[in-house]
C-alpha cells in the first residue's frame, strides 16, 4: 500500500546575500533606475506631492499674518517676511525629512521591501534613491516657498547668487536629517512612534532656535542652547546669504560642519540596518 506524499510547498526566494560583488558602476545604475521607478510612483500617486507644495504656503501665510505683526513689532510685515523665509527653508527640509521615515517603515509594513529582497541589486542604492528623490521633493517645496515670498513682498533683486547658495546649502542640511529620519523608520516598530519622537524631539529645536525670532528676545539660559542648536547655525546661514545681512562664514561652516558629521554617522548606520532587515 502506497501511502500519499504532500507535494513540497514552493519555497520563498531566498534574499541576495552577494551584495559584495556589485560594483560601483552597477550601484549607480541600480539607483538611476530606482529613482526613474519613484518618481513614476509620485506621478500615478500625485498626492504624494501635497506636503510639498501646500506646507510652504500654510507655514508662510500662517506666521507672516497672524504671528507677523506681534513678532514683527517694531518694523513692518515685509521686513519680519524677509527675516522668516530663510528660516522657513530650514523648517521645510525637515518636514520632507521626517516624511522619509514613515514611508520607509510604510515599505516594510506593506511588503514593498519583500520584492527587492530578491532582486540583484545594491542594498545601498534603495536608500539612495530615496535620497535622491526626495532631495527632489525638498528643493520643489523650497521654490514654492520663494514663490509665495514674491508674491508677498520679499525682494530678489541683486540676490540670486545668495539665494542659490542658501538653496544649496539647505539640500545639504536637509539631506543630513533624511539619512537620520531613514535611520528612524528602519529601527521604530510604527509609523505612529517615529511621527511621535519627531514631534517630541523637533519642536523644542525648532523653537529654541533663530528661525522665528531673534534669540535676543530669549532668557538667557534659553539663549545659551539657542546659540548651539544647528537649526540656529542653518537659519543663520540661509539668512545671511540671502539677505545679506549678519554673520555668514561662521554659521555656514558649521553648517557644513554638521551636514557632514550627521550624514558620516547616520548614513552607514541606516545602510548597515537595512541590509540586516532585508538579508532576514
Amino acid at each position: 500500500m502506497t501511502t500519499l506524499q504532500a507535494a513540497p510547498r514552493p519555497e520563498a526566494p531566498a534574499p541576495l546575500r552577494d551584495e559584495g560583488r556589485i560594483g560601483l558602476r552597477a550601484t549607480a545604475r541600480h539607483t538611476g533606475a530606482l529613482v526613474r521607478r519613484n518618481l513614476l510612483r509620485i506621478r500615478q500617486n500625485p498626492e504624494s506631492m501635497i506636503d510639498a507644495l501646500l506646507m510652504p504656503i500654510v507655514l508662510t501665510l500662517l506666521f507672516v499674518y497672524v504671528f507677523g505683526g506681534v513678532i514683527g513689532r517694531g518694523g513692518s510685515r515685509a521686513q519680519y517676511t524677509a527675516f522668516l523665509v530663510p528660516g522657513l527653508m530650514v523648517i521645510l527640509g525637515m518636514t520632507i525629512a521626517m516624511a522619509v521615515g514613515t514611508g520607509v517603515n510604510d515599505d516594510f509594513r506593506t511588503g514593498v521591501m519583500d520584492r527587492f529582497r530578491t532582486m540583484p541589486i545594491a542594498r545601498s542604492s534603495i536608500l539612495v534613491a530615496k535620497v535622491v528623490v526626495e532631495t527632489g521633493r525638498m528643493l520643489v517645496a523650497i521654490t514654492v516657498l520663494l514663490i509665495v515670498a514674491a508674491l508677498l513682498g520679499f525682494d530678489f533683486s541683486g540676490r540670486w547668487p545668495g539665494i542659490a547658495a542658501a538653496i544649496g546649502l539647505t539640500t545639504l542640511f536637509g539631506t543630513s536629517l533624511i539619512w537620520i529620519f531613514m535611520l528612524l523608520g528602519l529601527t521604530l516598530r510604527t509609523a505612529q512612534a517615529i511621527q511621535g519622537l519627531s514631534v517630541i524631539v523637533l519642536t523644542p529645536l525648532q523653537f529654541a532656535s533663530s528661525i522665528f525670532v531673534s534669540p535676543t528676545t530669549m532668557p538667557d539660559w534659553l539663549a545659551a542652547f539657542t546659540r548651539i542648536n544647528p537649526l540656529t547655525h542653518m537659519a543663520d546661514a540661509a539668512r545671511g546669504l540671502t539677505l545679506g545681512e549678519g554673520p555668514v562664514a561662521g554659521p555656514v561652516l558649521w553648517t557644513v560642519v554638521w551636514s557632514v558629521g550627521l550624514t558620516a554617522l547616520t548614513a552607514p548606520l541606516a545602510v548597515a540596518k537595512f541590509r540586516r532587515k532585508t538579508m532576514n
